[in-house]
């Protein structure tokens, strides 16, 4: 997906995966500085561990508490950082590293144009309330849902989530668990239960219906039917898994390294081939 994109933008730029343990990331991200990366992409564990690690912390990244890129900036000529882009290939001086969050802005868009749903307003029921479910909780609480229902197997993860967002964004409606009448708008799972063979639906239909939403997003992109979406698509719902909200970031982080917005869609073709062979 990256490659295709630096590619399309005419970039003399490589995209590279590397596992890198969480005790290491320190040194790694310093590692890359040195060889003067232009950015970096971090997944968990990282993205929570990096906050405190980057010298300059973006308004996204402030705000959901999390750091998924990275910029590498050196200073220019009259002393002010600027991204690594714009400088000399031979640069020797101060490196810093600037965090940025693209996840919580790529929920949204995901839900707006792959599920055809407008969070303002919309009832949501959100299942998982780890790192990538209190994102989504936040970052649908700033858009003014107009009710969050917050499921995690332990509950005390959630009922945290719930008083973040009571004292963030008082005026938004959070609960800790299912609807008890009514219906939903949405459910969207923030869960890893489905990227295993063998795994169940993390919702639980004795308390919440299949058939009490109309639609249904899983952030999980391989499978791309996991068992979860399956129940959702035999009950008529519309469904959506997160290849979209894997695009959407991904073109962000890009667009923050390169300066100009980078081709969506021949990032979404590569991503498809890669991901599902098509």
């Amino acid at each position: 997906m990256q490659n295709a994109g630096i590619a399309a933008l005419g970039l003399d730029w490589r995209y590279l995966a590397f596992d890198v343990d969480p005790n290491d990331l320190p040194q790694a991200i310093v590692g890359a500085a040195a060889m003067k990366y232009v950015g970096l992409n971090l997944t968990v564990p990282h993205k929570l561990l990096a906050y405190d690690l980057v010298d300059e912390l973006d308004e996204s990244a402030r705000t959901w508490g999390a750091v998924n890129t990275i910029r590498f900036e050196g200073r220019n000529e009259s002393g002010e950082w600027t991204p690594m882009r714009d400088l000399p290939i031979d640069y020797t001086g101060d490196i810093r590293t600037h965090g940025f969050n693209t996840d919580a802005d790529a929920i949204i868009r995901a839900l707006q144009d792959d599920l055809g749903v407008e969070p303002r307003g919309a009832k949501i029921v959100l299942l998982g309330a780890g790192g990538a479910g209190r994102v989504a909780a936040l970052r649908l609480a700033a858009e003014h849902v107009g009710e969050l229902f917050l499921i995690n197997r332990t509950t005390e993860k959630a009922e945290a989530v719930r008083g973040e967002i009571a004292n963030r964004f008082p005026e938004v409606k959070a609960s800790v668990g299912y609807p008890q009448d009514g219906a939903a708008d949405v459910v969207l799972n923030a869960t890893s239960l489905g990227l295993k063979e063998g795994d169940g639906s993390p919702l639980d239909e004795s308390s919440f219906p299949i058939t009490r939403a109309t639609h249904y997003y899983d952030m999980i992109y391989r499978p791309a039917e996991t068992p979860f979406l399956r129940r959702a698509n035999e009950s008529g719902a519309k469904t959506a898994n997160g290849l979209g909200m894997l695009l959407y970031q991904g073109a962000a982080a890009l667009a923050i390294w390169a300066g100009k917005e980078p081709e969506a869609d021949v990032m979404r073709e590569a991503l498809k081939r890669n991901v599902y062979g098509e």
